[in-house]
């Protein structure tokens, strides 16, 4: 290459040739061995080496990009023949896996199949799926299936859950207690209730991001996973960890949350935090039956506590004193049970007898219904509501005299109260 730009410079710039016939003063003409006017004879050859130096070049480039070409045309035809033939097994493997198919389309599915080498190609799971109409039954889930196998063999298997799907599901019932749950996952999963505990003691670990324990009202928030273990019946993979199982309940905890824009809805319309309004749902989960009742509930909770005419501003929930003895290793009591000496105990951070506002911390998980009624409490001046039968009725409110006309209709009703 280097010569050849030499020969270039030297066939642009030659002097001579820039003279044309003319000689220098005092040098005779010379005419050139072949008789013309041309160069010295080693001038001529080196161009003809230049020439031969650019016609390999080229040959050998022409040669480079035919073969490129060929392969890219090779590769190609690969693909579009790899496409519409949809590469499948033709016998069942004996290798065992299980795979995780998550809710959406077919190709979905049929990626999750690829990826986890149970079927050739994800075209052939398409193709067999487009096939069979029922293949848009297909549930989520976890399933044990072998890899390397036909795809109209893998569909029919996941057609048939009772058989193939890993049934690893633990119903949470809402307003139950952390340390309750934890005894529940683990007669579920056979993990340690000891491994649950744990884990918990950083639920910011778990998933819950730090402005959660942020309070309005002046108060400590408690800090821990109380309220954020969202009740719903969940399938666990089979090799998951406590932490895992936690983080799965928070994340669903915090879509809940998010899809209703809990947090926004709050700050905006009741000027607290979505933490208090958070204990409030909690309060409402244990306190009420019927979810007609917990927009009543969350609203007599926010009057007392926020009002400025009940006393103290205190709640007085004998909910969450059992709560306090939950926790602390006793058990929960009924109303006609908890002593005096409870109610007036001031050691217990979950004293609402005693203490003004709401208690530190969730006294426990509340589901759906309960946190859209802490965002969206009922309109009304009630401070008080009751249970008025062994069903769970509630009455509501507003003053004192309100309150005793429903104490003594709760005594006709057979409580024990009177």
């Amino acid at each position: 290459m280097i010569d050849d730009l030499d020969l270039a410079w030297e066939e642009q710039y030659d002097p001579r040739r820039q003279r044309g016939s003319q000689s220098r003063p005092g040098v005779p003409r010379q005419r050139g061995a072949g008789g013309g006017r041309g160069g010295p004879p080693r001038r001529k050859k080196r161009r003809e080496r230049g020439r031969k130096r650019r016609s390999f070049f080229a040959l050998f480039m022409s040669v480079i990009l035919l073969a490129a070409l060929g392969g890219g045309v090779y590769w190609g035809v690969g693909k579009v023949q790899a496409f519409f033939n949809a590469p499948d097994y033709t016998a069942v493997g004996t290798e065992e896996v299980t795979v995780e198919i998550k809710a959406g389309t077919i190709t979905d599915t049929a990626n999750a199949l690829f990826e986890a080498g149970i079927v050739k190609s994800a075209k052939a799971y398409i193709k067999a799926a487009e096939s069979d109409p029922r293949a848009t039954n297909v549930q989520p889930g976890f399933y044990k299936l072998v890899k390397q196998m036909p795809a109209k063999e893998a569909l029919g298997r996941l057609l048939n859950p009772e058989k193939y799907r890993v049934v690893n599901g633990v119903p949470i019932p809402e307003g139950m207690v952390s340390i309750e749950i934890f005894k529940l996952l683990s007669q579920k999963t056979g993990i340690p209730v000891a491994n649950f505990t744990k884990a918990a003691k950083d639920p910011e670990a778990l998933g819950v991001p730090d402005w959660w324990f942020k309070r309005g009202d002046g108060k400590k928030a408690a800090g821990g996973i109380e309220g954020f273990l969202y009740p719903a019946t969940y399938e666990f993979p089979p090799n998951a960890t406590a932490e895992d199982i936690l983080k799965m309940m928070v994340n669903q905890f915090l879509t809940v949350t998010g899809d209703l824009k809990f947090a926004d809805t709050v700050q905006a319309n009741l000027d607290i935090s979505p933490y208090e309004a958070l204990i409030a749902a909690s309060i409402a989960e244990e306190e009420a039956v019927f979810k007609e009742d917990f927009p009543k509930v969350t609203r007599v909770l926010y009057n007392r506590a926020y009002g400025g005419n009940f006393p103290c501003a205190c709640l007085g929930l004998d909910s969450a004193i059992n709560y306090y003895l939950v926790i602390t290793g006793k058990h929960a009591k009924s109303s006609d049970k908890i002593l005096q000496s409870e109610i007036d105990d001031l050691k217990n951070p979950y004293n609402t007898h005693k203490k003004p506002g709401l208690p530190p911390g969730p006294i426990a998980n509340p589901g759906k219904e309960t946190l859209q009624a802490a965002m969206a409490p009922a309109k009304g001046k009630w401070v008080y509501f009751m249970s008025i039968d062994d069903k769970g009725t509630m009455a509501y409110a507003v003053d004192q005299a309100g309150h005793d006309a429903n104490i003594q209709l709760a005594c006709k009703n057979g409580l024990d109260l009177c």
